[in-house]
């Protein structure tokens, strides 16, 4: 059988650029964030900065409690109504597009992924293959993240009434949470130093480490993913087994093994398609219509689907918070008290303050 030869041109490098302009986008938050907080540091007297409303992209479980306090209530809290829209545009292009937000997006899976391809240099080098973590020992680990998400959906979902919910958002370590977070990084402990720099070495011989074992955004979106309408898929009549495409995966799939991929690792970044030599042999394919979905669309719907949600949020007056300059000044007067909740003994105690709250003010009445 002749096989016709694959000449549709990669997409790796406007992935890459994509990629790159999302990180510049997160330092231009840096940026404006730093002379916000400067602002607040004066206690008024500099220059006021806007609050760039993009760093609620790095308040994800503030944001997933939005989310919940929403379906609960139809409201969207104020607090933070960016985190909510960056949120719900993260797992919109991860449902489409699965998991497409940690290949395509991701600042951290960007990082992730340059150290990767450092370290599978070196390891060429070193040992003239690539070495991964065996599966049996892959498994266990990569359960370490879903362990994490159980825990917050626990907290979150089954431990907190929509009292609690409101009183935590409400709270003054919620309004200054992004605050709280920039002062981790600015003023960074030894201990975390140490942790986040094991990280960045188990990255280079073990391929995201983070992204694959721990983070639990990914374990969210890796289950959202298994939903997507589109899936990679493997015409078995032409393909010629030359394996290519499981060597290209970065998240370690037997891609030249199934007729279609279903994994929760699996982040579309198309790396599997472009690696393909055989015409229409790897396809992402749209389970509903069977039809598949070209290399170029699925770059332009990830980017439009994204900027489109975060767009309605600006139309409908929910990017910026309504939170008073003056009331930042008075929370961060204090923000070295603040701390968050725990333990369920911690969120059993949000609970009975917010229900005794609510029987107060029906008494007041």
């Amino acid at each position: 059988m002749k096989y016709i030869k694959n000449i549709d041109k990669p997409i790796q490098k406007y992935r890459f650029y994509i990629q790159s302009i999302f990180v510049l986008l997160c330092l231009w938050i840096a940026y404006d964030f730093y002379y916000f907080v400067e602002f607040l540091e004066s206690g008024g007297t500099a220059e006021f900065t806007e609050r760039p409303p993009g760093a609620e992209g790095f308040l994800p479980i503030s944001a997933l409690m939005s989310v919940y306090y929403f379906v609960l209530t139809g409201n969207i809290h104020q607090a933070h109504p960016a985190g909510f829209f960056i949120l719900i545009a993260i797992v919109s292009v991860s449902f489409l597009f699965g998991k497409s937000f940690c290949s395509w997006i991701c600042p951290v899976g960007f990082l992730s992924e340059l150290i990767g391809d450092f370290g599978d240099k070196i390891q060429k080098k070193l040992f003239k293959k690539i070495r991964r973590i065996p599966r049996w020992l892959d498994y266990p680990l990569r359960s370490l993240k879903y362990l994490l998400l159980a825990f917050f959906i626990n907290a979150i979902f089954l431990s907190m009434t929509t009292l609690a919910l409101k009183a935590f958002l409400d709270s003054p370590y919620n309004i200054v949470a992004d605050v709280k977070m920039w002062y981790f990084f600015a003023d960074i402990s030894k201990t975390s130093l140490i942790v986040i720099g094991v990280l960045f070495l188990l990255s280079i011989p073990f391929r995201n480490f983070w992204c694959r074992y721990l983070c639990p955004y990914g374990a969210l979106l890796g289950l959202t993913s298994l939903l997507s309408p589109n899936k990679i898929k493997r015409n078995t009549d032409t393909c010629i087994d030359c394996n290519l495409c499981a060597k290209a995966c970065p998240s370690n799939i037997k891609v030249d093994k199934v007729k279609t991929v279903w994994s929760d690792e699996c982040s579309t970044c198309m790396s599997c398609v472009d690696s393909c030599p055989v015409k229409d042999a790897l396809e992402l394919k749209s389970i509903a219509t069977k039809q598949a979905v070209p290399k170029k669309f699925v770059v332009v719907g990830i980017a439009t689907i994204f900027f489109l949600i975060l767009g309605i949020a600006k139309i409908t007056d929910n990017w910026y918070n309504k939170i008073p300059q003056q009331q930042y000044l008075m929370i961060h007067k204090n923000i070295n008290s603040l701390g968050h909740p725990r333990s369920s003994a911690d969120i059993n105690r949000l609970n009975e303050a917010a229900v005794k709250k609510q029987n107060n003010q029906l008494l007041g009445n």
